[in-house]
């Protein structure tokens, strides 16, 4: 069943990457500026939360004498739950987005999560790149254990790519799970440590975080990026193991309920 699934997604890979290709051109139509925007906007907002918070605002974090360790430690938190929380929010709804597209032409369905996660990308690619950037204009570059960022960064992936296309699917037959996905993310996000250091937080409060599967993830980007060291692995397997079960679940669940969304929809 997979190797069918990455068959067909091969075989139209041009409507693939054309889709990706106009949805871009598309976000940036009728502006004086056009794709400058994708620098622009990312950049002011590494700025703001480096500059701002650490130097202005006197932010700092236990135990680390950086003045901008603590810019550092949102921006390593926050771009990569933005990466996280674009494939979620965009995934619970492609399919409904795209009704008129499912019911008119006849291409594999699963090309459609495929086209928000390579967008998603795409732009975290753009202000990651940026944000790598900065640390070393700014001397703050951790050096060769930024490696360690792409395993980290897979599972991340196959995590969002599993919980979006379960949403996506259950979102066509119940509608109320698009509301609601809102309303968890934001709850989710204040229940992670990026704005805030985990030793901050009463015992009782501390103790719940490992029941957040984010969590080891975002602490990883930390340690690599405050910290210059690598992400504790043994802490990462479990939730390597619950995001391909989970991705595997999400195709099984897709395979199932494709033929009866379009009918639904």
């Amino acid at each position: 069943m997979h190797t069918a699934l990455l068959h067909s997604l091969w075989h139209y890979r041009g409507f693939v990457l054309g889709s990706v290709q106009r949805e871009f051109q598309t976000r940036y139509r009728n502006s004086l500026l056009g794709a400058l925007w994708t620098i622009i906007n990312p950049l002011a907002m590494i700025i703001v939360y480096t500059v701002i918070f650490s130097r202005l605002m006197q932010a700092r974090l236990p135990g680390v004498e950086n003045d901008l360790a603590y810019g550092i430690y949102l921006c390593a938190g926050l771009l990569t739950w933005g990466l996280f929380a674009e494939i979620i929010g965009r995934s619970q709804s492609v399919f409904l987005e795209h009704a008129t597209l499912l019911k008119k032409l006849s291409f594999p369905r699963i090309c459609l999560p495929l086209v928000v996660v390579l967008n998603a990308l795409l732009n975290f690619t753009i202000i990651f790149c940026l944000f790598l950037g900065f640390l070393l204009v700014t001397g703050n570059f951790p050096g060769w254990v930024v490696i360690a960022v792409l395993p980290v960064l897979l599972i991340q992936i196959v995590f969002a790519v599993g919980l979006g296309i379960i949403l996506g699917v259950l979102n066509v037959f119940f509608r109320d799970v698009g509301q609601m996905t809102g309303i968890v993310l934001q709850f989710w996000f204040w229940f992670t440590p990026i704005i805030y250091p985990p030793s901050i937080l009463p015992e009782s409060a501390a103790a719940l975080l490992k029941w957040n599967p984010m969590v080891p993830l975002i602490q990883s980007y930390q340690n690599i990026f405050v910290q210059g060291a690598l992400p504790h692995w043994s802490a990462l397997w479990p939730m390597t193991l619950i995001s391909v079960l989970l991705c595997l679940f999400a195709l099984s669940l897709f395979r199932k309920r494709s033929g009866e969304m379009v009918d639904e929809l």
